[in-house]
Formats: structure tokens, sequence, C-alpha cells
């Protein structure tokens, strides 16, 4: 016996035809080791046909910045700031404070525009810290996207009002255990 399931037409692709609300998820820690979690995540979901952004605000040095974004499979746009080296420190050169203002400015606007379902943004957190992208631009972002948008933020120190707005808390702790 076969079944067939019969789904609806939907006008445009990607879209659910009810509203499923997004959440704001938080990885942190003292450790910068979560990343590789996050993106199966990411992989994850983007294989089932949902489109994911993964936004690396402090990494460099492969000449990738937001006009050249990494594809991997149909569905997951990869960037980076167009930097020759990676961030570490909050004292940036004029060409890399533009740099990363562009990252941050182009990502604002692909997810006001609904491009995407779910949205990493990987090490904002060291980027408030370093005093690169205001507190408070980041509150409003996450209070203006699309209701539908998955946002994941990760770095160490998240910002309390940060933690404040999120909808899910993941702290990754090492165990010492011999």
């Amino acid at each position: 016996m076969v079944a067939q399931l019969e789904t609806a037409v939907l006008n445009s692709p990607g879209r659910i035809p009810y509203t499923v609300e997004g959440l704001i998820q938080v990885f942190t820690g003292s450790h910068r080791s979560f990343f590789t979690s996050v993106m199966a995540q990411a992989l994850r979901i983007s294989g089932q046909g949902t489109p994911v952004l993964v936004v690396q605000f402090l990494k460099g040095g492969i000449g990738q910045g937001h006009e050249h974004p990494m594809r991997l499979g149909q569905n997951l746009d990869w960037i980076r700031c167009d930097l020759p080296r990676c961030i570490d420190t909050p004292h940036l050169d004029e060409v890399e404070t533009q740099s990363l203002r562009k990252l941050w400015l182009h990502t604002q606007q692909v997810v006001l525009a609904g491009n995407y379902h779910l949205v990493v943004l990987d090490e904002l957190s060291l980027a408030m810290n370093f005093g690169l992208i205001p507190e408070a631009d980041v509150l409003a972002f996450l209070d203006k996207r699309p209701r539908h948008v998955d946002i994941i933020l990760t770095g160490p120190e998240m910002p309390v009002a940060v933690l404040e707005v999120a909808d899910q808390i993941t702290e990754i702790r090492r165990s010492h255990r011999p």
C-alpha cells in the first residue's frame, strides 16, 4: 500500500502556511568550543530545506566578505568579515572597522528582508564586548526581526541584556573527569 500526503501549494518557496514564532537562542561559555555543535544544527536544518545564514563576525583570513558568501548545500550561506586576519582585539584600523560595519549592516538587511529562517551570529558577544557592535543595536535588531526567524547568538560573556531577551540559553562547561 502506498500513502501520499498532500501539501498546500505555497506562493513562495520556503514559506510555511502558518506562523511559527522564532526563538532567540544563546550558546555561551568560558571556552570558545561550541561552534561545531551550532554549525551541525545549522547544517541539519538547512538540509531539511530551511534557508540558513551563518555569520562569523570576528573571523577573516579567506577573503570572503558578505559579497562572496560560501554556499554549503542549497540552503546555507556562510559569511565572514572581508579581512586578512581574525579579530582578537578591540583595536581595529579604519579598514577593519568598516569591514565589520558592512558585515553587520548586510546581516541586518538580509534578515529583516526575511531571506532566512535561521541565523547564526557567531562570536557576537565578543564583538559587543569589544565595543565593535553596540549592544543597543543588537537588542533593536532582535526586537524588529521577522517573527518567524530563529536567531542563535554565540560567544563567551554574553551581555546580560541579551540573555534577558533569550528564549533559550545553553551554557557550555568543560567537565574535568579523570
